[in-house]
């Protein structure tokens, strides 16, 4: 991504546009090497909390080319859009595709940080 921006700032300055695109496991033989590899049942478990809950396709990754080399967003330079269904963004949350599942999640990561809280407020 750094490579990107840089890229971006200094061919910006002749009307250049520069991004890249991010793509996470893509039903491709490539991606199929991925999932069927050493680290596939880590791979499968991420997409399976992801939102999309499935591999993505070439069609996915031509529809995110199509919108950064569309001249109705000339204003979009530097950029490198996610598109692995949400992979990334639930596996930085620690969220699963489930809400109701989540509260509990973090229901149970806040408890040990809300007993001090407690504790404080029941002394006089």
């Amino acid at each position: 991504m750094l490579r990107v921006r840089a890229a971006s700032t200094t061919w910006g300055a002749g009307d250049a546009r520069v991004d890249s695109i991010s793509p996470g496991v893509i039903a491709t033989p490539m991606g199929q090497s991925v999932l069927s590899g050493e680290h596939g049942a880590g791979a499968k478990a991420m997409i399976e909390a992801s939102n999309a809950r499935r591999a993505g396709t070439a069609g996915d990754i031509a529809a995110a080319a199509a919108f950064v080399l569309d001249p109705a967003t000339s204003y979009v330079s530097g950029a490198d859009p996610l598109v692995d269904g949400g992979v990334t963004a639930t596996a930085r949350t620690g969220a699963s595709s489930d809400p109701a599942a989540d509260e509990g999640v973090v229901a149970q990561e806040l408890q040990p940080q809300l007993q001090p809280l407690a504790h404080e407020q029941e002394e006089p």
